[in-house]
């Protein structure tokens, strides 16, 4: 897969395009993806993803902005991983936000990129004050050359799979849920860096995860599978939280207690997947009763991967 960060002067041939946040890469992408390829793949066009950085909600309102579910490394892996042959990363910027629709369309999908099949959501909304939609892309579909489709909502179990669905399920610790309107395991990836030690004079050796992510869309305590250390996933209790007993700077920070795992991992890109939620963070008076609570919590994780292990 081809990453671009800037449009070309002028398109060299035509391409299939969908367009969107793609924010978690959950279901309904999935299918609006699925359907882009079997498109392009029928017109003999590359099939392309276009997407923002940073999300426009983050350029408008950052403080009211949501909670990212992955960072636009992550998204681009989710994507190439789906089969999508190019990604455009458009900078969001307030020259970009003040376009009007149609030159978006005449100037950037015809001219620069050459979008000759184009799908989009039913709420699609783009152009300066979000006035353009997809009745004017129609309406400019004959002047363009633009095959314009769009994509309904996609339902799991009943409920629209959305970013913001995804979202309410991990910020409720309803992993189960999350899992259902991904098609897996929500998971963060991140490099694992050094800490503070405290986890080994605790008796619980801890790997740091360095995360791109300011403000992750979930936080407590939960049973993780850590993928990249072998070719098996590493079970283990993990943190992630801003760590109240030990800590005032109100940042978060991820930590796991890998199970029967005693190697060298500095440096190392590590993804954890997000199992069960054992319980929230807390507040304790003396480090013991953390150690006591950690014990605990190691215990809980340990159920957790033995009653799944008979289910």
């Amino acid at each position: 897969m081809r990453i671009y960060r800037t449009f070309p002067s002028r398109a060299e041939g035509g391409i299939a395009l969908t367009i969107g946040n793609f924010d978690g890469v959950h279901r309904g992408h999935q299918a609006m993806v699925a359907r882009l390829e079997a498109a392009a793949a029928e017109r003999g066009l590359p099939a392309c993803v276009m997407t923002f950085e940073p999300h426009p909600r983050e350029f408008f309102t950052p403080a009211q902005a949501p909670a990212r579910l992955t960072p636009l490394r992550d998204k681009v892996e989710q994507l190439a991983a789906l089969g999508v042959d190019r990604v455009y990363v458009c900078r969001f910027s307030e020259r970009f936000a003040r376009q009007a629709p149609e030159e978006f369309v005449r100037d950037v999908l015809v001219r620069r990129l050459g979008v000759r099949w184009l799908l989009v959501g039913d709420d699609f909304r783009f152009g300066a004050r979000r006035v353009g939609d997809v009745a004017l892309l129609q309406r400019l579909a004959p002047e363009s050359g633009m095959e314009i489709d769009r994509m309904d909502t996609i339902l799991v179990d009943g409920a629209r799979a959305s970013s913001t669905a995804v979202r309410d399920a991990l910020a409720a610790g309803d992993l189960e849920i999350a899992r259902r309107l991904l098609g897996r395991p929500y998971g963060i990836t991140g490099r694992v860096v050094g800490g503070d030690k405290l986890g080994r004079q605790l008796g619980f050796p801890t790997a740091n995860i360095h995360m791109t992510l300011n403000r992750p869309p979930l936080k407590g305590i939960f049973a993780v599978e850590a993928h990249g250390l072998g070719d098996l996933p590493v079970r283990g209790a993990a943190s992630l939280g801003v760590r109240p007993t030990v800590s005032d700077n109100n940042r978060p920070t991820l930590e796991v207690f890998l199970f029967d795992f005693d190697r060298d991992i500095y440096g190392r890109r590590v993804r954890l997947d997000f199992l069960c939620k054992l319980r929230d963070e807390e507040k304790y008076p003396t480090l013991d009763l953390l150690k006591a609570q950690i014990a605990r919590d190691v215990r809980a994780t340990q159920d957790f991967f033995r009653s799944r292990a008979g289910a």
